[in-house]
C-alpha cells in the first residue's frame, strides 16, 4: 500500500472565510485537488494565497476521473476532492471514486468543515434530534407532488434543497402534500451577503416568498416539521407487540421492549397486557 492518501474536504458555503485551518493545510500540500467546478474552486484557492494544480471531476466525467485519480494515488500522491461548496458527496459527485479507491485499501479521510444541512437545521427552529436529508427537490411539478406526498407521514425533520427557479412552485406544492399549517423554515443564500431565514407555516412561508422577489433568489435550503405522532397508533402497535413477545417474556420484560421501540409508556403497556391475562377466554 502506498502512502497516499485521498482527503474528503469541506469547503465554505458562500463566505470564502469559513473554512479550516487544517483545511487550507491539506489543499495546499496535495498534489493536486479533484473539484467539481474548477474555476470556483480556484476563486477560493486564490483568496487564500494557494496555488495547487486542479483537475475537474464531476457527475458526467466521475468513473473516467475516478480511474486517473486511482491511478496517481497508487503511485504515491495525494489529493484532495472538494465539492462547488460543503462537505463533498451530499448531492455531490464522489462516491463512485471514494469506493475505487478504499476497496485499493487506500486511506480516505475526511477533513470536517461546512455543511448546508447542519448550517440549515442549527439555525431552523425545528427539531434536530432526527432528521432525513432529502437533497434536491424534483423539478417537474407531477412527480414533485407525488414525492412529496410520499414523505408526508416521516415524523422526522424534513431537510430539503431548492433553487431560485422552482422554490415558488415547491412551496406551494408543500403545502398540498404536508398540510397548510405544518412548521416549516427557509434558509436562503447561508453565509453570504444577503442571508435570510424565514420561520413559520407553510402557508406562511409561501406567501413570504409569493410576495417579495428578494425571497425567490439564491439558493435555499428548506426545513419541515416531521408529521405529527399518533399516540393511538403508537400505542396501539406497541400493545401489539407486547402481545407477540409474551410467549417467550414475562410481561414486564415484554412491555419494556415494546416501550423501547414504540414511543409510549411501558406502563400503559404493562397495564393493558395485565388486562389481556385476566380477561377469560370466549
Amino acid at each position: 500500500m502506498t502512502s497516499a492518501v485521498l482527503h474528503i474536504v469541506a469547503t465554505p458555503i458562500g463566505n470564502m472565510e469559513d473554512i479550516t485551518l487544517r483545511a487550507l493545510k491539506v489543499l495546499a500540500s496535495v498534489e493536486f485537488i479533484a473539484a467539481e467546478d474548477t474555476r470556483h474552486t480556484r476563486a477560493l484557492l486564490s483568496h487564500h494565497g494557494i496555488d495547487t494544480a486542479l483537475m475537474a471531476l464531476h457527475e458526467h466525467n466521475e468513473e473516467k476521473a475516478a480511474e486517473a485519480i486511482l491511478a496517481r494515488l497508487q503511485q504515491g500522491q495525494s489529493v484532495a476532492l472538494v465539492s462547488d461548496a460543503g462537505t463533498p458527496l451530499l448531492s455531490d459527485p464522489g462516491y463512485r471514486l471514494v469506493r475505487l479507491v478504499a476497496g485499493h485499501a487506500i486511506p480516505v479521510v475526511a477533513i470536517p468543515g461546512p455543511s448546508a444541512i447542519t448550517a440549515a437545521l442549527s439555525i431552523s427552529g425545528l427539531a434536530t434530534d432526527r432528521f432525513a436529508f432529502e437533497g434536491f427537490v424534483p423539478q417537474k411539478s407531477v412527480a414533485r407532488l407525488a414525492w412529496l406526498k410520499s414523505l408526508s407521514d416521516e415524523r422526522r425533520s424534513l431537510v430539503l434543497f431548492e433553487s431560485s427557479h422552482r422554490i415558488e412552485a415547491s412551496l406551494q406544492d408543500m403545502v398540498a402534500a404536508f398540510g397548510a399549517s405544518r412548521p416549516a423554515a427557509i434558509c436562503r443564500e447561508m453565509t453570504k451577503q444577503f442571508e435570510t431565514v424565514l420561520r413559520g407555516t407553510l402557508t406562511e412561508l409561501h406567501q413570504a416568498v409569493s410576495t417579495d422577489a428578494n425571497q425567490r433568489k439564491g439558493e435555499f435550503v428548506v426545513i419541515v416539521a416531521g408529521a405529527e405522532r399518533d399516540q393511538s397508533a403508537d400505542l396501539t402497535q406497541a400493545i401489539q407487540l407486547g402481545r407477540a413477545l409474551q410467549p417467550y417474556l414475562t410481561t414486564s420484560q415484554a412491555a419494556r421492549v415494546a416501550a423501547k421501540i414504540h414511543p409510549v409508556s411501558r406502563r400503559e403497556i404493562y397495564d393493558q397486557l395485565q388486562q389481556d391475562s385476566r380477561e377469560p377466554d370466549s
